[in-house]
């Protein structure tokens, strides 16, 4: 069809464009450093740590602390009250509206500049994927992305929302026929009556991609079966491709083509409210593509200094393979040495390809350990690979004080369907841990700590317990692991 042999044709383009920058990594970044420091010289910001003597990265390391969101918080307070150039030149066109932990809710600017980089990057991910595969079929069918409210609120004149919703209102008109949902069901704020409402709007439509992130697609397509009796993948067709982020799709992969009913190419995204970072450009490499050129400059901090008094700040080109690296960004929406409390590891140099191993706050560390989100989902998915095992969804915490023997680490677990043994599998994932963590593995073999055990949460126990803290649905995700027990000690178990 035409539709699908212009996408070809666009996506060989884009290719061209990425791979120009790809060839000059290093050059490209210092050019969009160089092109930050000049646009916000005048700005409050820039006034303040003396953008005018920055001539280079040591100088900027120097003159620029790494903040999270409280450092930054004064700054966004003026924007707030009205104020111009203060982060950036003149005023953000848009505040995504996050929901923080240590701090309520976030206001994450988003300029001219920047916002035309977060729509630019989904495009790209889906035209190298033509490109690569010489697969555009999907084109030609609907197309749905799970996402939050397009509904802005505004704040002196800045419009303010979710920035699933932010973007919803960017969709080029070439896609506007093929997208579902309607804007007046993407419009639903309780997400139970959405995802009812989107299954009642897509069931009988030719969906053939399918974006979110895969817990809540994993609710889509569950209320799907349930009112069709088919399986996904026989309800569509000409379903082939699915595009997530947000979190790591492993643990959910053999649920997901369960349900489905048979297997579908993927597309990795790391997006988020401070910027698109990466997305995967392959389908057999592992990691995704960092996104050079899209008015970001990244900086790189070691995990284990992160909580140093004076911890490493590395540029690209001095990362190592393998490294567990805090990501720090400046931008072109304002954000200056960013902590957005992801960690990432390179998985290639050249092309830098990166996976995100976690979050920074997000660790189990009870007895010295430091267990990560990319650790225990690894341990998890090998332990499941080759069973017919399905996990739901998991969390982990410690149990510092239990009724009897030893401290362990407990997995809540909603199974869809449970090991015949569960300590044999308890074992089974204990074992691949003590692979990955070296510290973990001492501490087993010390006798400090005994064999992880699992508690099984009820059926829907997760979305139970997202729900009640009034974030189910959109894109909060559950975290992996947590270094106590608020969480464990809310769930439902069986």
């Amino acid at each position: 069809m035409i539709k699908s042999f212009l996408a070809k044709l666009y996506a060989k383009k884009i290719a061209k464009d990425i791979q120009k920058w790809m060839d000059n990594p290093i050059k490209t970044q210092e050019k969009v450093f160089q092109n930050l420091i000049a646009h916000a010289k005048e700005t409050d910001f820039g006034k303040d740590h003396h953008f005018e003597q920055i001539k280079t990265y040591a100088d900027f390391v120097k003159q620029v602390p790494v903040r999270d969101y409280e450092g930054l918080k004064p700054y966004i307070e003026k924007i707030k009250e009205g104020k111009e150039n203060v982060l950036w030149k003149g005023k953000p066109i848009y505040f995504a509206k996050t929901s923080g932990t240590t701090s309520g809710a976030k206001y994450i600017p988003i300029t001219k500049e920047s916002m035309p980089h977060h729509i630019q990057a989904a495009k790209q991910a889906l035209l190298m994927y033509i490109y690569k595969t010489g697969k555009a079929d999907f084109v030609n069918g609907k197309m749905i992305f799970l996402q939050g409210s397009p509904v802005l609120d505004e704040i002196n004149g800045i419009k303010t929302g979710r920035l699933s919703g932010i973007v919803a209102h960017f969709v080029p008109k070439y896609l506007q026929k093929n997208r579902m949902p309607s804007w007046e069901t993407n419009c639903i704020e309780d997400w139970e009556t959405k995802v009812n409402a989107i299954v009642n709007e897509t069931i009988n439509q030719d969906m053939t991609l399918i974006s979110g992130i895969p817990s809540w697609v994993q609710m889509y397509f569950e209320k799907l079966i349930e009112k069709s009796g088919k399986k996904v993948g026989e309800l569509f067709p000409n379903f082939n491709l699915f595009v997530y982020g947000g979190v790591n799709y492993e643990p959910y992969r053999n649920k997901m083509e369960n349900l489905i009913g048979r297997k579908v190419d993927s597309i990795e995204l790391f997006p988020a409210s401070e910027g698109f970072f990466a997305f995967q450009d392959e389908q057999d490499e592992k990691g995704m593509l960092l996104l050079l050129d899209s008015g970001i400059f990244y900086e790189f901090i070691p995990v284990d200094e992160f909580y140093s008094d004076n911890p490493t700040r590395i540029s690209l080109k001095d990362v190592k393979l393998g490294v567990n690296y805090v990501l720090i960004i400046s931008t072109d929406a304002g954000l200056w040495a960013y902590n957005i409390g992801d960690t990432v590891q390179f998985t290639s140099l050249k092309p830098y390809r990166i996976v995100v191993s976690g979050r920074i706050k997000h660790f189990i560390s009870a007895f010295g350990e430091h267990v990560i989100a990319k650790e225990v989902e690894s341990a998890l998915q090998e332990a499941v690979k080759d069973t017919d095992v399905q996990i739901n969804e998991f969390t982990v915490a410690p149990q510092i004080t239990p009724k009897e023997g030893l401290p362990y680490h407990e997995w809540f677990i909603e199974f869809q369907k449970e090991p015949e043994n569960i300590t044999e599998f308890a074992q089974k994932i204990d074992d691949n841990l003590v692979k990955q963590n070296s510290y973990y593995k001492d501490l087993i073999d010390g006798k400090v700590l005994q064999t992880l055990k699992i508690t099984k949460v009820v059926p829907n126990g997760f979305q139970d317990y997202m729900k009640s803290i009034g974030k189910l649905g959109g894109q909060n995700k559950l975290p992996r692991l947590a270094n106590d027990r608020k969480i464990a000690d809310k769930l439902k178990t069986v």
